[in-house]
């Protein structure tokens, strides 16, 4: 059927839960209602990535751009926009630099820096409608390689692309598959790592929930290369949107002869199983995951052998996250050639980014390899939050360093962000402003590998523990000059020392914020105070008696009984009783309370 106008309303999992999908309902309803149902389709995409702006409705071919819609919001769209042709102008998004309504996401701050590869159907089309995905080049990468190309040729073509895996480690992907294409085995399998693990990262989660076939074409293809009839994604059990639209997929894929037994005519044969993980932050480490899906404990075992020799029961297995694979399609229908000249000399093409944080515009990015941090902090992130100043971005997630404003114009590759003492990881990227505590950050991401931990090597189990416990004790205001060196001594023995890549790059966050800010270690240690005013144990609330009028407000909501004084005269705090839950700062009408 012919459609005079598209309405593409988020059907990623944030805009769901600002209910998108009875937008979506209503908008039916009303076209309907006026018997337009036939000229005008309502489609649940996936994730715009414009997440700050969300639920998002865009309509086509105009390319109006509304944002922060409500169920309330539809008959208005449909009225004014579809009937009348008029755009609805308090939806469409305001631009804060130049304070106007933007129409067109082209023209938008946050669009107009990025280059979309790996997302490049997000938004676009109805993840859960194979003929969209086909009507944009889907699966003709595979019938080119079953067609035109024979497996060394695939590799080959990866191997110029300079590829490199997007899971965090960064090894050339065309290289991964040469090793694991040239051992010769009854059986071989191509696993897609889909367990994405690292707080607040939704790379991967939205181009399954979004572009779900992508990744099965790939691992099609990936088969095909080296040799493997049969495909695995190790997936979350937290993602049950993903999971839905997986299953959709594969389901739709064998259906039409593009998995299973003889796909397009060809000899080769190839099917897909999901397997689901409980969310353990090792399991994205090869090893582990590969143990999970055979039902043991998810450790990381000493490499060799490689899963390319030696993985999925003991048999030949490849490896790949799921951004890395998304890429792979688009490779193959463009060249090596298009793919190779974006980004720089040793990181070719482009990242995705979860950008969050004390940030305007949260959301999933996606850009060339070589943007600045500026660039996406302050162009497409619109900058800091509420006018605050600027302090540190973690890239890399936990296992990430905190890079300050003089590695602004550092540009974004793999090797760049390893000289500035952070890493590229699978892409999360938090942005901090000037009230965030760097020490109590740096023991905020310790907290999470101590719990991630496996336990299966002392560095990580034990070091990392121990870099917990002086960090609580530096907050407590317990700290001593000398913790500086310990910390970063244990530091260095646990990277040097630790089995697999969680515990190799566990101390980051603490040794990047020893280099970067020693200044607050300093005060915490020396004048027992915390300058970000994060750290309760080193605060102490303060009532001015010139400004104190005895309102008695403050008493009355005090939780511990710790502030004491008659009415109408000034109030003094108990320290001793004072838990320092800053209810008396916010209930003082007269700002006599302040933290010292």
């Amino acid at each position: 059927m012919s459609y005079k106008m598209h309405v593409l309303v988020c059907g990623g999992t944030g805009c769901r839960a600002s209910n998108s999908q009875e937008i979506i309902a209503r908008l039916r309803e009303s076209l309907e209602e006026r018997h337009l149902d036939g000229e005008v389709q309502v489609i649940a995409t996936g994730c715009f990535g414009f997440c700050e702006q969300g639920p998002i409705v865009k309509i086509m071919p105009d390319n109006t751009f509304y944002t922060r819609v409500t169920p309330g919001d539809t008959a208005e769209i449909i009225n004014e926009h579809v009937v009348k042709g008029r755009k609805v102008e308090r939806l469409l998004y305001k631009d804060p630099r130049e304070d106007k309504s933007v129409s067109d996401s082209k023209h938008m701050g946050f669009y107009q820096k990025q280059l979309r590869v790996a997302l490049r159907n997000c938004g676009f089309i109805d993840p859960e409608n194979l003929e969209e995905y086909i009507a944009r080049d889907g699966y003709a990468a595979l019938a080119k390689c079953l067609g035109e190309m024979t497996p060394r040729e695939v590799i080959d073509e990866i191997k110029r692309s300079g590829l490199r895996g997007r899971g965090g480690g960064g090894f050339p992907t065309g290289l991964k598959w040469e090793f694991a294409g040239k051992y010769r085995a009854d059986q071989k399998y191509v696993v897609c790592n889909a367990d994405e693990g690292d707080p607040g990262a939704f790379m991967d989660r939205s181009i399954m929930e979004g572009d779900p076939h992508s990744v099965i074409e790939a691992m099609a293809i990936c088969g095909y290369s080296i040799g493997a009839s049969k495909g695995l994604v190790y997936i979350r059990a937290e993602y049950p949107l993903a999971i839905q639209r997986l299953k959709i997929a594969i389901e739709q894929a064998r259906a039409c002869g593009l998995l299973g037994e003889r796909i397009l005519g060809s000899d080769f044969n190839f099917s897909i199983e999901l397997r689901y993980g409980a969310g353990a932050f090792v399991c994205g480490e090869e090893t582990a995951l590969i143990h999970s899906m055979e039902g043991a404990r998810g450790e990381p075992t000493m490499k060799p052998p490689f899963p390319a020799e030696s993985g999925y029961l003991g048999r030949p297995t490849n490896v790949n996250n799921v951004e890395t694979l998304a890429n792979i399609p688009v490779i193959i229908t463009k060249g090596a050639g298009w793919f190779n000249k974006i980004g720089t000399e040793r990181s070719k093409g482009t990242k995705v980014f979860a950008l969050a944080g004390k940030i305007n515009n949260v959301g999933l990015i996606e850009v060339p390899m070589g943007t600045t941090l500026r660039e996406v902090i302050y162009e497409i992130g619109g900058g800091i939050k509420n006018g605050k100043k600027f302090k540190a971005v973690q890239t890399g997630g936990p296992s990430g360093g905190c890079l300050t404003e003089k590695h602004l114009d550092v540009p974004i590759d793999f090797d760049n962000l390893l000289a500035s003492g952070s890493m590229m990881g699978s892409g999360g990227m938090i942005v901090m402003d000037e009230d965030d505590c760097m020490v109590a950050v740096a023991k905020f991401y310790l907290e999470f590998t101590v719990e991630e931990s496996c336990g299966k090597c002392t560095p990580c189990r034990v070091g990392n523990k121990r870099l917990h416990e002086i960090l609580d004790k530096i907050t407590r205001g317990e700290g001593e000059p000398a913790d500086v060196d310990r910390l970063r001594n244990l530091g260095k023995v646990i990277k040097d020392t630790a089995l697999c890549g969680l515990g190799q790059t566990s101390p980051n966050p603490v040794l990047s914020t020893l280099d970067n800010f020693p200044g607050e270690y300093a005060a915490h240690i020396n004048e027992r105070k915390c300058p970000a005013g994060r750290c309760k144990a080193l605060l102490s609330y303060v009532i001015d008696p010139r400004l104190c009028i005895g309102c008695t407000l403050c008493t009355r909501a005090c939780p511990a009984a710790a502030i004491v004084g008659n009415r109408k005269e000034p109030h003094a705090i108990d320290a001793a009783k004072c838990i320092k839950c800053g209810t008396c700062v916010e209930k003082c009408k007269f700002k006599a309370i302040f933290i010292r």
